[in-house]
């Protein structure tokens, strides 16, 4: 599972090149999506008027909701100091899930807001995927 942090959500609503062709390309491959957690979105939206139609705009994006369970795990991290109500909204989607079995990559402009263990690539690294 990918997912895209705050961070993220922004430099694909402002056109990162490498961000726009995975989200073309995942949108090309059935079952491929790149995940915004829903605190993430909002957080990006209320920094940016109608930032969330143009990273809505993706037939590949998903929103990862906020139910009830998230909740309180999200409320728990918070209060714990793992970071903002967006952050910890991205760390609990990249923590492992019954509904995926796979390895979750959280893509960011900030790999430092992250524990160690969480598999984080910066948007912007040298090489990130396939660019240089």
């Amino acid at each position: 599972m990918i997912i895209l942090d705050t961070s993220a959500v922004r430099a694909l609503a402002d056109g990162h090149r490498a961000l726009s062709l995975l989200a073309g390309n995942m949108a090309n491959t059935p079952g491929d999506r790149l995940n915004v957690p829903a605190l993430c979105l909002m957080q990006a939206e209320a920094e940016d008027a109608h930032l969330s139609h143009k990273v809505l705009a993706f037939s590949s994006v998903t929103v990862d909701t906020l139910d009830t369970i998230a909740s309180v795990s999200v409320g728990t991290m918070i209060r714990d100091g793992y970071g903002g109500p967006d952050t910890c909204h991205a760390l609990y989607c990249a923590l492992p899930r019954a509904e995926f079995t796979g390895m979750s990559i959280l893509l960011t402009g900030d790999e430092d807001a992250y524990p160690p263990g969480v598999v984080t690539v910066d948007i912007d690294s040298p090489g990130m995927l396939g660019f240089h």
